[in-house]
């Protein structure tokens, strides 16, 4: 479980998160959304602790992050996996180099335990046969399935993605929507998803969070959003909608 109380972050005096506080649970998709510039960028890099909040509480389980030593905070990130916008994978490595960072990072596993651990996680994400392959050798959506199996590569407690279906077409977003659902659920993964995809949303969100002006003005599930009475929100989905269509004719 995540729990976040009273969050505030400001940037050279300008407010962008205001007094929000939210709880993320084990074996959950939580989403967060809203308009660029809302704030949800910033809410989940602070969450992840790459942002110090100048208010309020970040806790994982019994942990209070602002609390933690420098040496708490790493025994806390080897439990952290992340999925960057864009993949972030290293272009000048593998794929197997890529999954294998976090261990050579955080652990002193054997190449034997780390290599096992690869090949577990590639094949976890339908990926087989790429360990020797090049990034740019893959498409986007085996990008983003690599950096997913990097993710869990530490078999993490808590998952962190950015935007995972940027640049990627509607069957590829599906795909990897479904993936990321299937390892939340069966590994009991806390995860946070920043997202702008409203077929994400309505279909994996089981928690969501909607950003607007620095303040979580609305939350509830993918059931309850069309239903919802917030018109800041409502106006986000028709534009998200409106937009989707308008980009299906270009």
């Amino acid at each position: 479980m995540i729990k976040a109380n009273h969050l505030y972050k400001s940037f050279d005096g300008k407010p962008v998160l205001s007094d929000i506080s939210i709880e993320y649970k084990p074996g959950e998709c939580s989403l967060i959304i809203g308009a660029s510039g809302s704030g949800k960028t910033v809410l989940l890099k602070t969450l992840v602790g790459l942002y110090k909040p100048d208010g309020g509480e970040i806790w994982y389980e019994n942990k209070l992050l602002t609390a933690l030593d420098s040496k708490s905070k790493k025994e806390l990130h080897k439990e952290i996996g992340m999925l960057f916008q864009g993949s972030a994978l290293f272009d000048f490595a593998t794929v197997e180099e890529n999954v294998m960072f976090p261990m050579n990072f955080f652990t002193d596993w054997s190449l034997e335990q780390k290599m096992e651990r690869v090949n577990f996680c590639l094949k976890r994400v339908n990926l087989e046969n790429v360990n020797k392959k090049m990034p740019s050798e893959l498409s986007g959506g085996m990008q983003k399935r690599v950096g997913i199996a990097r993710a869990i590569a530490l078999n993490p407690k808590y998952l962190f993605c950015d935007e995972p279906n940027s640049g990627l077409d509607p069957s590829t977003s599906i795909l990897i929507d479904n993936l990321i659902r299937e390892i939340t659920q069966e590994y009991g993964i806390t995860t946070v998803i920043n997202t702008h995809d409203m077929n994400s949303v309505l279909e994996i969100g089981d928690k969501v969070g909607f950003i607007y002006s620095g303040k979580l003005l609305w939350e509830g599930s993918s059931r309850d959003i069309l239903k919802s009475e917030c018109r800041e929100l409502n106006d986000f989905v028709f534009a998200s909608k409106m937009a989707k269509l308008l980009k299906s004719y270009v």
